[in-house]
């Protein structure tokens, strides 16, 4: 329950954006200033950003960047109808514009009603060029009461559509449906809700207000109802047609229609508001089974996002000839990310990101400066030059896509956490006839659970998944357990869709201070095995016994060691791993520095006692020897350039893998290895996993596991075709195992 304090402090907020809302809504520019008006262009990464252009004296042009400041920004941000501008960017970061320069050194204060109150050189004159137009990133909250107002007289459909919000309102029998798909499609301007005449429109717009709202495509509907409706409600039209082309990513981006001529109950004599019926992707059809096996789904698809923290987000990934690889961001925007996410079942692009803003992926860079018209069915059609280079994974590109109202989070919330971010899990769940919150129970819950809770709150990513949460003190009505026995994928979109007992509970421990909790975050860190380095340096050593004393106490040597005599040998398959972190957030252990534990024999500490599994598989996947790694030391081995390093195991020093970094377990130290001893000759699969089970939450854990093909004749042993999780198309890793490739050693 939020203090009274704290809702004072809301209130006053509230009321002081009202005021200075208010004050930008009434102030009019004095007599005399040119009438101008503005929009945003160019190569869009959101829709709320671009280059400046102003209409003026019938001709529409670009600002220069000389002098320009975030007060100037702030004007143009309020002049479309935003809140406020977040960021400004010189040199044509959107492209460069046409037509005159028609503002130079302009100079605001941030208090003017318009750009052309603002201080400049005068209209056309500037010394500037087109790679020095500016552009601005406005704020996303639209200005409350914000009324649009054309200061055209002709020319009208060259303007943006500008206002407050956009909604479609359901009739009555299609209101309880989640996702909401169809009704009327209203826009809100000067505060009043407002329909659009539907004579100028088409399935274009139709297909914009879908992609808005999460869907992908949009459908016809039963007009004689909506006809019916019609003549008995009272409508209210907006002053304005709409023209979408198409490939726009929301209304905001369309050109006005003709104007409407507004007479009452006159207006649109021959037409009828406008009705939008949309189709959902896939994972939010309403008829759609929900459930354990929605998760685990077989398909086979061409493009994936990876590393997402939400649903509808990620780095983009491609498929080509079998293999996973990346997307560059040159010329990356809008209309491409757009793409994506309709061909993911998703609406339109909310952002285009760039600069691997969701975490580096990991093998080729698949495509370059791709251009897509927007309606194309998939990435894979659009145009890309073949052979341009050059590109890093630091350039990945990523998407954030529109998704559907599901309501998600009103089913599930966090209580009694220090922030938004952390608390008891607390669900919604029918109790005897009525709807009740109650806790879940802890047993078996862990950081995969966490994940999902984290994902339908739209909090990110699991930081941690507690089992006890007495020092939480959530709603004590809701102490009592509703759901037990949850076990997740980690791919469910809801903590309901995950297995768990449903009505037959069954928790030992019970709720209250024994309930589930998380803590979630925004970023997390993602750890990735360079398998060439594993592939490279794989050889077999025989070792005496009594040198593997340490080892043999730290259970790193197969059960038939501990009846072997000191003289006796142990066959020993040796190789060296090399752990990236590509995520966003440093990779640190989840004991607390003082909880490590001290190994005498070794004389070290370790801060996770199962950092890595090393297991030799049959081709059937049973498992013939195993070896395990404790981390007793994470640090920083190597870094990219420009990184520095953070953690340094010496001292009893702070373990971890910073975010560009490596850490380096050579194949010649204890544990790093598999006892091979009791293993006859064969062929083999070879898989190495961090991090399995999953103490540290990641951004992705598909890319946790390694597996290589190898084959052992008693003598030598040849490691080949050595790839990460994930980093190949099913089909790929059933056949990527056939014929022996390089790497034949024999053993020191």
């Amino acid at each position: 329950m939020p203090s009274p304090c704290s809702l004072l402090c809301r209130l006053a907020t509230l009321l002081c954006v009202w005021t200075l809302c208010q004050a930008q809504l009434d102030t009019k520019p004095p007599p005399g200033t040119p009438i101008i008006q503005l929009r945003l262009a160019g190569d869009k990464h959101k829709h709320y950003e671009g280059r400046v252009e102003v209409y003026y004296n019938g001709e529409w042009g670009t600002v220069c960047d000389d002098d320009f400041s975030i007060h100037a920004a702030n004007v143009v941000c309020r002049e479309l109808g935003y809140v406020e501008a977040v960021s400004w960017s010189p040199s044509s970061k959107y492209g460069k514009g046409e037509g005159r320069i028609w503002l130079d050194n302009v100079h605001c204060s941030g208090r003017e009603r318009t750009l052309s109150q603002c201080e400049s050189n005068g209209f056309g004159v500037s010394d500037c060029k087109h790679s020095e137009d500016v552009g601005v990133v406005c704020s996303q909250r639209r200005i409350p009461g914000f009324k649009f107002i054309s200061t055209l007289t002709n020319n009208v459909e060259s303007l943006n559509v500008q206002v407050e919000e956009v909604r479609i309102r359901a009739i009555s029998s299609q209101r309880k449906r989640v996702p909401l798909t169809e009704g009327y499609l209203e826009v809100k301007d000067g505060g009043k809700w407002r329909q659009i005449c539907d004579l100028e429109w088409t399935e274009m717009n139709s297909r914009v207000i879908c992609g808005m709202y999460g869907f992908p495509g949009e459908k016809g509907y039963n007009t004689k109802v909506y006809k019916l409706l019609a003549k008995r409600r009272k409508k209210n039209y907006w002053g304005f047609g709409v023209n979408c082309t198409g490939n726009e990513a929301s209304l905001h981006g369309c050109k006005l229609g003709h104007k409407v001529e507004l007479r009452n109950n006159a207006t649109c004599e021959k037409g009828l508001p406008v009705v939008v019926s949309c189709v959902p992707g896939r994972a939010f059809a309403p008829s759609h089974a929900q459930g354990f096996s929605e998760a685990y789904r077989v398909e086979q698809p061409l493009v994936r996002l990876r590393g997402g923290a939400n649903i509808g987000e990620g780095r983009v990934e491609v498929l080509k000839n079998g293999e996973w690889g990346t997307v560059c961001d040159d010329s990356w925007n809008l209309k491409a990310a757009t793409v994506v996410c309709r061909e993911l079942g998703f609406g339109s692009a909310k952002e285009a990101l760039a600069g691997g803003k969701l975490g580096q992926g990991m093998g080729l860079v698949h495509m370059n400066e791709v251009k897509c018209s927007g309606f194309e069915k998939s990435l894979t059609e659009c145009y890309f030059n073949r052979d341009a280079l050059g590109c890093s994974h630091e350039e990945d590109a990523a998407v954030r896509c529109n998704v559907p109202a599901m309501g998600f989070q009103n089913r599930l919330r966090l209580s009694g956490g220090r922030n938004p971010f952390e608390g008891r899990v607390e669900v919604l769940a029918e109790k005897n006839g009525s709807l009740v919150w109650g806790t879940v129970c802890s047993d078996s819950w862990g950081t995969i659970e966490a994940t999902v809770v984290c994902r339908q709150l739209g909090l990110g990513f699991a930081n941690n998944a507690f089992q006890e949460t007495w020092y939480w003190s959530g709603d004590v009505s809701a102490d009592d357990v509703v759901m037990s026995g949850v076990r997740c994928s980690g791919t469910e979109m809801t903590l309901a869709q995950c297995l768990h007992h449903g009505k037959h509970l069954n928790c030992p421990r019970g709720g209250g201070r024994f309930a589930a909790g998380v803590s979630c975050s925004e970023t997390a860190p993602d750890l990735v095995l360079n398998a060439q380095v594993v592939e490279h340096t794989t050889y077999l050593e025989d070792r005496p016994m009594y040198i593997l004393q340490c080892a043999n106490e730290e259970h790193c040597l197969s059960s038939s060691a501990a009846t072997a005599t000191t003289s006796s040998y142990r066959r020993l398959l040796r190789f060296s791993s090399q752990i990236h972190n590509n995520g966003l957030t440093d990779f640190r252990p989840r004991a607390a520095h003082h909880s490590w534990v001290w190994h005498e024999c070794h004389r070290h500490y370790h801060s996770m006692e199962v950092f890595t599994h090393y297991d030799l598989l049959s081709l059937n996947g049973t498992k013939v020897a195993e070896g395990h790694k404790a981390s007793f030391c994470l640090e920083d081995t190597q870094c990219e350039e420009g990184i520095e390093k953070r953690y340094e195991c010496a001292n009893f020093g702070q373990q971890g893998i910073t975010v560009g970094c490596w850490d380096t377990y050579r194949h010649d130290i204890d544990c790093q290895w598999i006892d091979v001893t009791d293993v006859v000759p064969g062929d083999y699969i070879f898989q190495v996993v961090i991090n399995p089970n999953y103490e540290v939450a990641e951004s992705d854990y598909t890319n946790n596991i390694m597996k290589c093909r190898c084959r052992y004749d008693g003598h030598r042993i040849w490691m080949y075709n050595c790839h990460i999780g994930g980093s190949m198309s099913s089909e790929s890793e059933d056949s990527s195992f056939r014929g022996l490739m390089n790497n034949q050693l024999g053993h020191r």
